[in-house]
């Protein structure tokens, strides 16, 4: 018979486990400070331009004007 109870028990121990610590986390913890650290002074982030792409050879440039003076 107890081989029954422990497999469906088993997900209520862990429920109660989980909200245990939640609440543990929540009431016994110490709170955050209410005044947030400085943060380090810092450059603002700019974002870099975006990347200029090399224009691709046209059809009619150099690679068909070697193969026309063949």
């Amino acid at each position: 018979m107890y081989a029954l109870i422990l497999p469906a028990s088993t997900p209520f121990v862990l429920l109660a486990t989980v909200m245990t610590l939640s609440w543990w986390e929540d009431h016994i913890l110490p709170a955050p400070p209410v005044e947030p650290v400085e943060a380090p002074a810092e450059a603002p982030f700019v974002a870099a331009a975006p990347a200029q792409h090399p224009e691709l050879p046209r059809d009619d440039t150099a690679l068909t004007r070697e193969v026309a003076g063949r």
